[in-house]
């Protein structure tokens, strides 16, 4: 058996196989083990001034290798770093390390905005479907930090909670510096790194990053309340994170046989499965698994999705594609936003000039959705931010806006006030249904503008929500 059909059956017993031309044997792994072994410091000095490298994604980051390569900071000039969702204390992101790392992140969050704003660091925008193939084209690595589960009896190591891009810049990556972690879960599915492929092991036990759950206020009740009105038994679920796919989850109680195909989920989805709500029964695409390609949450969530089979975890590259993820019949996707404007135009990460996220795989489930039987898919929001002084439903969308859902695309949009389904309506249906779940503050100032844009007076008389989902044919 050769390398690349060890790589495919990692729950083989591959003992004694011979290795690929230029691997080293499966049976040799504990040797290589521990030549490669090595501390944080040692590791570190792989990395060369002009370099690129990956660091893995969310609360899979590699804190212990990354403080290092920060204490080893003046031995660099220009190193690159690309990274999506930031977690952890993102010193090489900070003011003052210029000169040493640059920035170029996928995703921005807390610890990134101010140095891509500043322009201390860049942004590349694209689809989460699509990252993992930017190591093989436009950005080829040359060192990939991962964080991994210690090897199993044939030396692979998964990548746990974080598989997204991760796997795929330890496959491409010219060095691999991993940092082995008792506390990584080992998740099943599409996850494991050989320990040949990793050129520098550093042990390191540690507790994962933790994302306590939000808190839920009666605006996200309200809002989940009116989501789970659209899901049926039987539905596969995508949620996001935050306080309004959790609210979502507290309204499932009740519902049956649910399943989930989602770029990620958290702590409220193994609630749900433990009370046997989530059970994935009906899902006719990997039937009795969930599909993730990473995972934030609390410890009760780690220990949940280790050696857990129900758990299928895979490459963004396949988890997000929306020809995949749209094989499931009765796919729901549930996303967020910052602003839609009177056309049903998504905006959800910026504000304004302001990059504060990206696309994430919001634009990859809307689609894959709509290409599911039986498929919907929602964009939920609270109708104002800044203590109910914005509106977030607006006649335009600010100057400097990114479009990130088109309007072609999005179906239903869902606020505190009401649902709205806005697929194959007519533009001025569209905006009256937006503005009849506005907040009531704000409809005035939306009528006006609705006048304007449509050069006719406002008038109401359009249903917002359009009753029950039809019936669909059993299958």
């Amino acid at each position: 058996m050769f390398w690349a059909e060890a790589l495919k059956e990692p729950g083989k017993d591959l003992t004694g196989e011979v290795g690929a031309p230029g691997r080293v044997a499966v049976k040799d792994w504990k040797k290589t083990y521990r030549e490669r072994l090595t501390t944080a410091a040692e590791a570190v000095r792989l990395i060369k001034s002009g370099d690129r490298v990956s660091v893995a994604n969310a609360v899979g980051e590699p804190s212990f290798v990354i403080d290092a390569m920060i204490d080893n900071r003046e031995a660099y000039r220009d190193v690159e770093i690309t990274h999506m969702l930031p977690m952890g204390k993102c010193q090489f992101a900070q003011a003052g390390m210029e000169k040493y790392f640059r920035l170029n992140s996928t995703f921005v969050g807390g610890p990134t905005r101010e140095t891509v704003k500043a322009g201390h660091g860049d942004f590349t925008p694209c689809y989460f479907s699509q990252i993992p193939n930017l190591y093989d084209r436009t950005l080829p690595l040359d060192v990939a930090l991962i964080h991994v589960s210690p090897p199993d009896k044939n030396g692979f190591c998964s990548c746990g909670v974080s598989i997204d891009y991760t796997r795929k810049s330890a496959e491409v990556a010219k060095i691999v510096i991993a940092q082995v972690n008792a506390n990584m879960p080992r998740t099943l599915g599409d996850t494991f790194v050989h320990v040949s492929k990793i050129t520098a092991l550093v042990e390191h036990d540690a507790p994962l990053i933790e994302l306590p759950p939000p808190k839920i206020t009666d605006v996200e009740r309200a809002i989940g309340e009116n989501c789970a009105k659209l899901i049926n038994d039987g539905d596969c679920l995508q949620l996001g994170i935050g306080a309004i796919p959790d609210a979502v989850l507290l309204f499932l109680k009740d519902k049956k046989d649910l399943g989930i195909h989602s770029e990620m989920f958290s702590d409220g989805v193994v609630e749900l499965a433990e009370m046997g709500v989530i059970n994935h029964s009906r899902k006719n695409f990997m039937p009795k698994k969930a599909i993730a390609t990473f995972l934030m949450g609390t410890r009760r969530l780690y220990d949940y999705v280790h050696d857990n089979p129900s758990v299928h975890m895979a490459p963004s590259t396949w988890v997000n594609d929306p020809f995949i993820a749209g094989r499931n019949d009765n796919l729901v996707s549930i996303n967020s936003c910052v602003q839609v404007d009177l056309l049903g135009q998504v905006s959800s990460e910026t504000v304004g000039y302001t990059q504060i996220s990206a696309v994430g795989g919001q634009v990859d489930f809307v689609r894959a959705a709509a290409l599911s039987r039986g498929g919907r898919s929602i964009i939920a929001m609270a109708s104002t931010a800044a203590g109910g002084r914005i509106s977030k439903i607006v006649s335009l969308l600010d100057e400097g806006a990114v479009v990130t859902t088109n309007r072609c695309d999005v179906e239903y949009v869902i606020t505190e006030y009401g649902i709205a389904n806005l697929k194959y309506r007519t533009s001025r249906d569209r905006a009256r249904m937006l503005i009849d779940i506005a907040h009531p503050d704000h409809r005035d100032k939306l009528k006006d503008g609705f006048e304007r844009r449509f050069k006719v007076k406002y008038s109401g008389g359009v249903s917002v929500y359009l009753g029950a989902w039809p019936q669909r044919p059993s299958v």
